[in-house]
């Protein structure tokens, strides 16, 4: 998704606003230190119970009959294994974790230093499972695969039996988080699981991501997760990031440390013995190793320097390679390199390869040490994933490039083949170099952000040019910043010279600069855009053009620069010779010119609405624009398509943009309940991908909906802190939506006049909070607030300001609004009739506004009409229940009592759902199965089940058809 539509140029805005931890937060669990022998060098398999060998990443599976530790003789022994000293504390912290696993996991992290023990632990914690219900599966980190991508989690999906999901124009990060998360969930459901990673610090980023994507989501299933960590700057860095309990695992006691030591070399001399000691200083694996080299020593006494060290054997994949004969590694290690997965473009480019011809027979070898397999359709695969990575890795560079260059003359995929050839390519090539930039142009046109940027990286290295070079590798960063990908953002940017960069891209640099960095300079940048998108519009790069100045036009709503400011982007925008339904164009048009091109970006949305297939980046750009535009309902629907397509793709990303902007558009039109839940779920996915820039504007739309359903302790410790954060970066055009949720609040209080006085705010040049365009969605809490403080006459002078505004027909919204605020200013004889025909006009996508007259309405003609007043209160009253708009379902309840109607409002359960409890009893109403909406909202089956669970006696049912009929009277 990319950082501009509504909010996004916020770059990492939000990320200290003062919020409290989350519950279950990082916290350290600091228990007697104790000591173990680790037994096991970074990156290196144990081997296996059954005594056959085992490979790093390698994985094995137990059969249990129940839970719960057994056996235990207070030595601080398990089941089974040896004792291990001193460590009562952290066996006792292991076996809580383990105990409550059948009701719900999570991650619990066991770290230290090397050779601490942590390897012990864990090994501890898969004994202690012996005999019990749990399935048990162990993996191993690398640190020699640690800057191969997604190598870990390719492992841990095949340990799992999962599938490792193809590229689908999403990022891969998040394809496989979602892939491992169905893989656990679907182990668990036949048992508890109990996944052990050990030297987790060794797996790949991608692999990390994915597998703190599944930590996050194992509260309600039974899955536990316990990681094994050494302590340094990758530990800290991945941690600060995953808030869960963490067990530190200290270095020995002296006197742990002594008897531990006997244990191993009872007959140590005293001076050896003394030596030992001091130069293990507590840790129990260097304790272990040099009390061998010491006992070997023996009588010769302490040497000068210091005492050896024994051996540490490695295995890996590639020793079981390197015994195959050479055509059959020269055949795995082309496959390794092709992106497919064909035998004929396997045996082709082997053939040219190595100048002879192979046959199929040349991958027996391979094929009979399990390395690959291939099936009936001459398809090969390998076995496991690292296996392709230690061939990778092992080669030689100029091997490599020779398979990269049989390859390119083998594959029939043109682009498959370009990749081929530019990574056979030493030195430059600028014809290769140009291909890749076309590619990556097709590539991020179809929203394959990450592709694109690897694409644009690629053909960087190609070039000789070093202002092409640059402009290549800002486009890379583009990409990168779209997938909210922090950490490549801050290396390409590192690796940009920015003397190299034309003029016109050394101010997009400067732009994604200042995103990156999270800091907002309001309009003060808009002309350098205009002028970069200006000049190359005129060297004819149109669709370039219109990216870069896309990419700042949400600043210039939030912003609100003065009209000739706004001429001149409308003037840009609309001489680039693009299609008029090109939807970047529009969103683009809609967020820089709304009150000016509104009437023509609504009737472009409309067509744009019956267009299929558009890319979710797309479809979420013009939902923004549909809201700033104030056509609430094409927003809508805009934002429902977006979060569908999103979900279906997988695209983490786009989904949260879509989502916030989806509870953007539900609390202007008054809908708290849609408002809370999609505000709810963009909030926790703007954190799982690192969208800080969301953070504050995501929790003002979550202030607005609260302020709605009349809860004042979170609207005031919302708006506290948005405010807080809004000042720190001097974003002071956004503290109009600090304005509007206390205004609402006040509202909803029955604070008229003080609502007032902050809504009144947003319409005043000279306030703080003023906001040109916001303005429009508040008015009709202005018109109501005026009304019950008797200030009339201040708010119908607003509306004059309006209603040249509305006249034009450019914001849907603003039209309604101002239709509504006339009839509820009305005083005297002529109220009532007023009311009655502002209800005449079709309101039917416009229900909060349409409850609010009926309310009104209704109370004037109870005064004198009780019978006539109680349709039009009942219907006011089942509307505002509907919305959760809780105030207002109060005082129509009250006013339609007044009338003698007797039935009481209902309990208002579905009140009391939490965001994502609302979310399950939503889609529960819609038919789905647990199994549907787990995938739909990232969760496993488990924690639907467990949501119902909680649902059920809240809303007062105890069943899915039951709650689906409260659902569908009370959505």
């Amino acid at each position: 998704m990319r950082p501009h539509p509504a909010f996004g140029d916020l770059g990492r805005m939000g990320m200290d606003v003062g919020s409290p931890q989350p519950s279950g937060t990082r916290r350290l669990l600091p228990v007697d230190p104790a000591a173990t022998p680790d037994g096991d060098a970074p990156g290196q398999a144990r081997s296996g119970r059954d005594g056959g060998p085992s490979v790093p990443g390698s994985a094995r599976g137990r059969r249990r009959a129940e839970c719960g530790w057994k056996g235990r003789d207070g030595t601080g022994a398990p089941p089974g294994g040896s004792r291990l000293l001193g460590r009562e504390p952290e066996l006792a912290m292991l076996r809580r974790f383990l105990t409550g696993l059948p009701d719900g996991g999570g991650v619990l992290v066991v770290r230290g230093g090397a050779g601490v023990g942590k390897s012990s632990l864990l090994r501890a914690a898969e004994e202690a499972t012996a005999g019990s219900a749990v399935e048990t599966l162990s993996f191993t980190g690398v640190q020699a695969e640690f800057p191969l991508p997604f190598a870990a989690a390719h492992t841990m999906l095949g340990l799992l039996g999962g599938t490792v999901p193809s590229p689908v124009g999403g990022d891969d990060r998040f394809q496989l988080g979602l892939a491992l998360l169905a893989a656990v969930t679907g182990r668990s459901a036949r048992r508890p699981l109990l996944l052990l990673v050990d030297d987790a610090q060794w797996v790949d980023a991608p692999s990390w991501e994915a597998l703190a994507f599944v930590g996050r989501r194992l509260s309600a299933a039974p899955v536990g997760v316990i990681l094994a960590m050494r302590d340094g700057a990758e530990t800290e860095s991945r941690l600060a990031a995953l808030p869960v309990p963490e067990l530190r695992v200290e270095p020995l006691r002296d006197d742990t440390s002594a008897m531990l030591l006997d244990e191993h070399a009872p007959a140590l001399a005293a001076p050896l013995r003394a030596r030992v000691l001091g130069e293990a200083a507590g840790n129990p694996l260097a304790l272990t190793e040099l009390a061998v080299a010491a006992a070997r020593i023996g009588e010769k006494g302490p040497p000068s320097a210091a005492l050896p060290l024994t051996p540490r054997l490695r295995r890996s994949f590639g020793a079981a390679v390197a015994e195959l004969p050479a055509a059959t590694r020269t055949l795995l290690l082309v496959a390794s390199l092709d992106e497919g997965d064909r035998l004929d473009e396997i045996l082709a480019a082997g053939g040219a390869m190595a100048r002879t011809t192979p046959a199929v027979e040349d991958l027996e070898p391979a094929i009979a040490a399990r390395l690959v397999d291939v099936d009936d359709a001459f398809r090969l695969r390998f076995r496991h994933p690292l296996v392709r990575s230690a061939i990778r890795q092992g080669a030689s560079l100029s091997r490599r490039r020779r398979a990269h260059a049989a390859l390119a003359a083998a594959v029939p995929d043109p682009d498959q083949a370009l990749h081929h050839r530019a990574a056979a390519t030493v030195g430059t090539d600028e014809r290769v170099c140009a291909d890749l930039d076309g590619l990556a142009v097709r590539l991020h046109r179809r929203g394959a952000s990450g592709e694109a940027a690897r694409a644009w990286e690629q053909a960087a290295r190609l070039t000789g040019d070093c202002g092409r070079r640059a402009s290549l590798l800002l486009r890379a960063l583009e990409a990168t910043m779209e997938l909210a990908d922090h950490d490549g953002a801050d290396r390409l940017l590192r690796a940009i010279v920015p003397d190299d960069l034309p003029a016109e891209d050394g101010v997009v640099r400067q732009w994604l600069e200042e995103v990156e960095a999270g800091t907002w300079s309001g309009a003060a940048r808009l002309p350098c855009h205009l002028d970069a998108a200006e000049r190359l519009r005129r060297s004819g790069r149109d669709e370039r053009a219109l990216e870069v100045f896309h990419r700042v036009a949400v600043r210039a709503y939030f912003s609100h620069p003065g009209r000739e400011l706004r001429d001149e982007g409308v003037g840009l925008l609309e001489r680039l010779p693009l299609p008029p339904l090109t939807p970047k164009l529009v969103a683009a048009l809609g967020l820089v010119a709304p009150v000016e091109r509104g009437a023509v970006v609504v009737d472009r949305l409309d067509a744009l609405l019956a267009r299929p297939g558009l890319p979710g980046p797309d479809l979420a750009a013009l939902a923004a624009a549909a809201t700033g535009v104030g056509a609430l309902g094409p927003a809508a629907r805009l934002a429902a398509h977006a979060i569908a397509r999103s979900r279906r793709e997988g695209n983490l990303v786009t989904l949260t943009w879509a989502l916030a902007f989806q509870a953007w558009n539900a609390v202007q039109r008054g809908d708290a309940s849609l408002g809370r839940a999609a505000a709810a779920e963009a909030d926790a996915l703007s954190t799982e991908t690192r969208q800080g820039g969301l953070k504050v504007p995501n929790m003002l739309i979550r202030a607005h909906a609260e302020a709605l359903r009349g809860n004042g302790e979170a609207v005031r410790d919302l708006t506290e802190r948005g405010e807080r954060a809004l000042l720190a970066n001097a974003a002071h055009p956004m503290l109009c939506l600090v304005r509007v949720a206390r205004g609402i609040h006040a509202l909803a209080d029955g604070r008229y006049r003080e609502a007032h006085d902050e809504l009144d705010a947003v319409f005043d040049p000279a306030a703080v909070g003023y906001h040109p365009y916001v303005r429009f969605s508040v008015l009709g809490h202005l018109a109501e607030a005026g009304a019950r403080s008797d200030r009339h006459d201040r708010v119908a002078a607003r509306v004059r300001e309006l209603e040249p505004v509305g006249a034009t027909g450019a914001s849907p919204l603003l039209r309604v609004l101002l239709h509504c605020a006339k009839a509820l200013l009305a005083r005297g004889e002529g109220a009532a009739e007023a009311l009655e025909s502002a209800l005449e006009a079709d309101l039917a996508e416009w229900p909060f506004e349409r409850a609010r007259l009926q309310l009104a309405h209704g109370t004037l003609l109870r005064r004198g009409r009780p019978s006539a007043a109680r349709p039009v209160l009942r219907a006011a009253a089942e509307t505002f229940d509907a919305l959760g708009a809780r105030p207002w379902a109060v005082r129509a309840h009250a006013e339609l009592r007044a009338t003698g109607e007797r039935r009481h409002r209902r309990s208002g359960g579905v009140d009391r759902l939490t965001p994502q409890e609302l979310q399950v009893a939503r889609l529960v109403a819609e038919g789905l199965s647990n199994r549907e909406i787990a995938d739909r909202l990232f969760l496993s089956p488990r924690t639907i089940s467990t949501h119902l669970y909680r649902i059920y006696p809240k809303v007062g049912v105890g069943s899915r058809t039951g709650l689906a009929t409260v659902m569908a009277r009370d959505p």
